[in-house]
C-alpha cells in the first residue's frame, strides 16, 4: 500500500456507521480540552485566515500554492527557476506553500526559498510566510525516535527550526499506530520542533476518535470541489462542532475546471486538451464517477456564466465556491513553478462574491450528479480499498 501515490484516485465504496455525531459524542468534544472554538479569524479583509485548536495557531492564506507538481509528471522543474516563481507567488501576497516529504524536491525548493526571503526582504515580510509540509509514513512502528528521525528530515530539508504545520496520513485505520505517531508529533510540538499538528485525508470517523484522543489537530486536508463534495456531507458538521478546519485540494480538479475544457469532448481522440498531467487523469476519473463528461460540460458552462457575469473565470468561481463552504479554511491551486503562472487569477479569488442566483445555478447541475460519497466513501477512502 505503501507504493501508492497519494494523490492517485481508488474509488472504493466504503459505510460508515453515522452521518451524524452522537448525542454522547458532542458533550465530550464540547467538554473536551482540544475543543477548537472560534477557529477562524479572516484577517488582510479576506485574504488570510487562522486555524486554531486551543492554544496551537496558525495564519495562512485562503488560497494555498500546491507543489505536488514538483513530484513529476508535469514537466521539468528548474530549480532557480521555481525559486524565483515561488518569490512571485510571495511578492503577490500568495504567501502559504503547501508540499509534502514525498513530492520530489518541494521541501528542498522551500529550504532554499525561505532563506532568500531571509536575505532579500525585511523580517516583517517573512513572518506571513508558511510552509506546510505533510509527513506520509510507511506502516511501522510508531516510536518516539522514528517519528522524531522523520520530522527532522523535513526540518532539514525546509531548513526551519520549528515545521509551521506537519500534516499527518496514515494508510491503515485498521492499524492503530496513527494515534501513536500523533502523540509524538504532539510531543514535538510542544518543545518547539512543529508550530502546528494537522491531518490529510482522514475520514470523519477517525478524525472524531482522534479528537477524543485529546490530540489536538487544526485541520484536516481533503479533496473538495463543486464535483466533490463529500466533505459536507458529514465532516463538515464535526468540523462545525469542534472547530477543526478543512484546508481543500483538487478544488480546480487539476485544472479540468477551467475555459481549457468548455465545449470540448474527450471521447473523440485529439479532439480537446490532452490530459497529460497526473492531476488531470486523476481528476477525468472523478468526473465520470460523478456525472461523466457531458453533465461536467453543462457544469462548465454554468460556471463560465457565473465568471462572465462577475469578471471572473471558471477557476475563480470554482475555488470561491469550496472557500465559501463550511468550516473550509483554505483552497489548494496547484503551481507549475518556473512553467507557467495564475498569481494574478488566484488573487481575483478574493474579490469575488457569488450570489444566491449562482449558487443556485451551480447546484441547479450539481444535483444531477451522482452521491461520490456512495461511490467512494467519506473523504480520503479513496486511498484506502477494503
Amino acid at each position: 500500500m505503501a507504493t501508492l501515490h497519494l494523490h492517485s484516485v481508488l474509488p472504493n465504496p466504503t459505510s460508515f456507521k453515522s452521518t451524524k455525531a452522537t448525542t454522547s459524542t458532542r458533550r465530550r468534544l464540547l467538554a473536551n480540552s482540544v475543543r477548537c472554538a472560534e477557529a477562524t479569524q479572516v484577517t488582510g479583509e479576506t485574504q488570510r485566515v487562522t486555524v486554531r485548536n486551543g492554544n496551537d495557531s496558525l495564519d495562512i492564506c485562503r488560497v494555498l500554492n500546491g507543489m505536488w507538481q514538483t513530484s513529476g509528471g508535469w514537466g521539468r522543474i528548474d530549480r532557480d527557476d521555481a525559486v524565483e516563481a515561488m518569490l512571485r507567488y510571495a511578492d503577490a501576497g500568495l504567501s502559504t506553500f503547501d508540499m509534502a516529504d514525498h513530492y520530489g524536491p518541494a521541501e528542498d525548493l522551500y529550504g532554499i526559498f525561505i532563506n532568500r526571503v531571509r536575505q532579500e526582504r525585511p523580517p516583517e515580510f517573512l513572518e506571513k510566510i508558511r510552509g506546510l509540509t505533510k509527513w506520509v509514513p510507511p506502516p511501522v512502528k510508531m516510536t518516539s525516535s522514528y517519528v522524531r528521525d522523520s520530522i527532522n528530515v523535513s526540518r532539514k530539508r525546509m531548513d526551519v527550526s520549528s515545521l509551521d504545520m506537519l500534516q499527518f496520513h496514515w494508510w491503515d485505520y485498521a492499524n492503530t499506530g496513527y494515534l501513536d505517531a500523533l502523540k509524538h508529533l504532539t510531543d514535538l510540538k510542544e518543545e518547539g520542533k512543529i508550530k502546528t499538528v494537522a491531518l490529510t485525508n482522514f475520514d470523519t470517523e477517525r478524525l472524531q476518535i482522534i479528537l477524543e484522543n485529546e490530540i489536538p489537530v487544526v485541520s484536516n486536508q481533503v479533496q473538495h470541489s463543486i464535483v466533490d463534495m463529500r466533505p459536507q456531507q458529514k465532516m463538515a458538521e464535526l468540523c462545525q462542532l469542534t472547530g477543526v478546519k478543512l484546508i481543500t485540494y483538487g478544488t480546480v480538479m487539476g485544472g479540468l475546471l477551467s475555459e481549457k475544457f468548455l465545449d470540448t469532448n474527450l471521447n473523440i481522440p485529439f479532439a480537446g486538451p490532452p490530459l497529460n498531467t497526473p492531476s488531470l487523469q486523476k481528476y477525468k476519473r472523478m468526473v465520470d464517477a460523478w456525472g461523466g463528461w457531458s453533465l461536467f460540460q453543462a457544469l462548465l458552462q454554468t460556471l463560465k456564466g457565473i465568471a462572465s457575469k462577475h469578471g471572473a473565470t471558471i477557476p475563480n468561481v470554482a475555488v470561491k465556491y469550496i472557500l465559501d463552504q463550511q468550516a473550509v479554511a483554505g483552497s489548494m491551486i496547484g503551481v507549475r513553478l518556473g512553467l507557467s503562472e495564475h498569481i494574478q487569477d488566484s488573487n481575483a479569488v478574493f474579490s469575488l462574491a457569488l450570489d444566491e442566483d449562482d449558487i443556485s445555478s451551480i447546484q441547479e447541475v450539481t444535483k444531477k450528479g451522482k452521491n461520490l460519497l456512495k461511490v467512494i466513501g467519506d473523504c480520503g477512502d479513496e486511498y484506502r480499498r477494503a
